[in-house]
């Protein structure tokens, strides 16, 4: 059986998951906005950050969202920002495929991840996507603009938001130029924790 395809995001509380700059994705701002992440027990032994952290409610999400996913699928933007960034253990730990304009043999990371690069398209990385997750599900992992081209297509089944306390007065709003006349939710888990509120939405055609 297919599993689903969902995407999973932090939002500020003004709708914007990214800076505008590409030179300011992971700085201040970004680490502002994902600062309910960093302390997580899960997060730390992902990343082979050292033992301890917090459990509870976000931790349990964190790693309810790792679980599920089989694969994932980002755009151009977001793997340039993560290529300096990521440790050489990538934290995917699955194939990720990357919507891009640019062909590269697949990059092969410590710890499962390979990064593939797929240059026809939102659905033929999807296809491709599906294939290698087999009964688990993919994960759309952002950034803003690729999550909202696979919305427009109709091709997510859920999403989950984690709302942070803060504005951002700028950047990548997630749902701007969404075509809400196609797309309809059932709001299905609303939790909250001291950090942030947990939001997840069914995705139905209009």
């Amino acid at each position: 059986m297919a599993g689903r395809v969902f995407f999973s995001v932090t939002m500020s509380l003004d709708g914007f998951v990214a800076p505008g700059s590409p030179d300011e994705l992971m700085g201040p701002q970004w680490r502002e906005l994902q600062a309910w992440v960093f302390p997580q027990r899960f997060f730390r032994e992902n990343l082979h950050f050292g033992e301890g952290g917090e459990e509870g409610l976000d931790n349990d999400i964190l790693r309810q969202t790792f679980e599920r996913t089989g694969v994932s699928v980002m755009g151009k933007r977001m793997f340039d920002a993560g290529e300096q960034a990521w440790p050489e253990d990538a934290p995917f730990h699955t194939p990720v495929f990357v919507v891009t304009h640019e062909k590269r043999d697949p990059w092969e990371r410590a710890g499962g991840t390979t990064f593939h690069f797929v240059t026809d398209g939102i659905e033929a990385a999807l296809d491709r996507a599906r294939e290698a997750a087999g009964d688990r599900d993919v994960r759309i992992a952002g950034g803003g603009t690729t999550i909202l081209q696979y919305v427009n297509a109709g091709l997510v089944d859920e999403f989950s938001i984690a709302v942070s306390p803060m504005l951002f007065g700028s950047g990548i709003r997630l749902f701007d130029g969404v075509d809400a006349s196609r797309v309809a939710l059932e709001q299905i888990r609303s939790e909250s924790s001291p950090r942030v509120t947990h939001l997840t939405y069914a995705v139905r055609p209009r």
